[in-house]
């Protein structure tokens, strides 16, 4: 059973209340709208993430590949200091796109075309290759990046909605419905209580009147 608040059982807080639970009522509806949009833009990111994760890990592998053939080429040490010679830029830029008040993120990357940045000398030819494959891959990275971010917010404010959601359907409406018909049912049963407290006083007036006629007549 549902708890009631702590108000008087007056017509005034009656209409109060009813208001309020109106207005709980709309909101409840406007916050399972927003649970639904919420569910619906989660999954299909994450349908999306999930393929994106795919073909990250598809590309990656033959960049990782041949990062292992150019350092069984060349040693450890060698290739460091070959990697510490190349100057390419990549930009990232991330900006805000809102989806139903929450903004996500929105990555782009800006890279340099694939090119040869190591010498003739002292690196072999999967060196180029892994260079040039884990480039590829950056925009992928990207990409995925923003799918997880925006499926980690997304999965944040679809708690918060749930949250409250269920704070509303089950603690806050409950007692002000429960609130509501015990304010009703002790209204009721004062009318109850002054009508019969009116027909007693009818009828003692109406008796009180009978016996004076009765005396004048004597």
């Amino acid at each position: 059973m549902a708890k009631r608040l702590n108000v008087a059982p007056t017509k005034s807080n009656h209409l109060l209340l009813k208001q309020q639970l109106d207005f709980a009522r709309n909101g409840f509806d406007l916050l399972e709208q927003k649970r639904q949009i919420l569910v619906y833009e989660l999954m299909s990111r994450v349908g999306r993430a999930q393929d994106l994760e795919r073909r990250v890990a598809e590309a990656m592998e033959p960049a990782f590949a041949a990062l292992r053939q150019a350092t069984l080429d060349t040693g450890s040490e060698a290739l460091e200091a070959a990697a510490l010679a190349v100057r390419q830029r990549h930009q990232i830029r991330v900006t805000d796109q809102p989806v139903i008040g929450i903004r996500l993120p929105k990555v782009s990357l800006h890279s340099e075309g694939a090119s040869r940045h190591f010498g003739l000398g002292g690196t072999s030819s999967h060196t180029d290759i892994a260079a040039q494959r884990f480039a590829a891959a950056l925009s992928l990275l990207a990409e995925l990046a923003e799918l997880e971010n925006a499926v980690l917010r997304l999965a944040r404010e679809l708690r918060k909605t749930q949250r409250r959601c269920n704070a509303l359907s089950r603690i806050f409406m409950p007692e002000y419905e429960a609130t509501i018909d015990y304010i009703a049912a002790s209204l009721e049963e004062r009318e109850r209580e002054a009508f019969v407290n009116l027909r007693m006083i009818k009828q003692r007036q109406e008796s009180e009147a009978e016996a004076a006629q009765e005396i004048a007549h004597v």
